[in-house]
């Protein structure tokens, strides 16, 4: 792993720390309850309110800090859900191949052509907005990327010699897949799910600035969606979100490219 490689994953570590610290410890490092009016309208930045304030006296800096929650949440459930359903369909289809490998790549070919973000506007339209809504519809639909590359990594691995041995011993075929072949391929599905986050937080953060978010709860998005109308008198009130969109997108692109680079070494 080169020099430069390192640099790059310890940066996009420390990218994804800050809004994570952030998450979790909201409740202490908040000034303010987002929701809640704590000083004049359309504040700039000031001691008293670090990033200013939006058009009903809300602290920018405390919805920047709640805001995390809910990008994160959708982050990692939508690349939870994508990983599960990627490594099931994917591993089972390296592995066992013939039919079934045909049968469930045409499956994943049939959801890779599926527009996610338009579907997911299709979604919050029908059956309103939210977070449970977005997260659902973009999980099952982001885990195709993951099935293509576990099916490669089963294909590789399922002739080597630990598996023609632990079928030798009798061990049935389930296990040889989920304890000894699919274990072996967690560095290409960690660092996919991290590429899989960032984007999931970007087309969350998408569908709150088109207003298609969820009202009651605070997002980076949203943010930017209340943003729109005060763009030239309070630029502060789009400029801290955006920030906070963009580092932590690129904090996951930059440590799963750090990740990759660590478990898969240039030759």
């Amino acid at each position: 792993m080169s020099i430069i490689s390192r640099r790059t994953a310890v940066l996009g570590l420390l990218l994804v720390l800050l809004p994570v610290a952030l998450a979790l410890g909201a409740e202490f490092l908040a000034p303010y309850p987002p929701l809640k009016t704590a000083g004049p309208p359309l504040q700039a930045p000031s001691a008293a309110h670090l990033m200013g304030t939006d058009d009903l006296g809300r602290d920018v800096f405390s919805q920047v800090i709640y805001g995390a929650q809910a990008s994160l949440t959708v982050g990692l459930l939508v690349a939870g859900i994508a990983a599960l359903a990627g490594t099931i369909i994917g591993g089972v289809a390296g592995y066992v191949g013939g039919w079934i490998d045909d049968g469930l790549m045409r499956l994943t070919e049939l959801f890779q052509v599926m527009p996610r973000f338009f579907l997911a506007v299709l979604v919050v339209a029908l059956f309103g907005a939210g977070l449970p809504n977005v997260i659902l519809v973009l999980g099952l639909t982001s885990w195709t990327m993951i099935a293509r590359i576990l099916r490669a990594e089963v294909l590789s691995y399922r002739e080597r010699d630990f598996v023609v041995a632990a079928r030798a011993v009798g061990v049935r075929e389930g296990r040889i897949l989920f304890r000894h072949v699919l274990p072996n391929s967690l560095p290409s599905l960690v660092v996919t799910a991290s590429l899989l986050i960032g984007n999931a937080i970007l087309v969350e953060a998408a569908l709150s600035f088109l207003g298609l978010g969820d009202p009651n709860q605070v997002s980076w998005g949203y943010m930017l969606n209340n943003a729109q109308q005060f763009m030239r008198v309070a630029w502060w009130m789009a400029l801290f979100p955006g920030l906070a969109i963009a580092l932590t997108v690129l904090g996951f692109n930059l440590a799963g490219d750090g990740l990759n680079d660590l478990w898969r070494p240039a030759p």
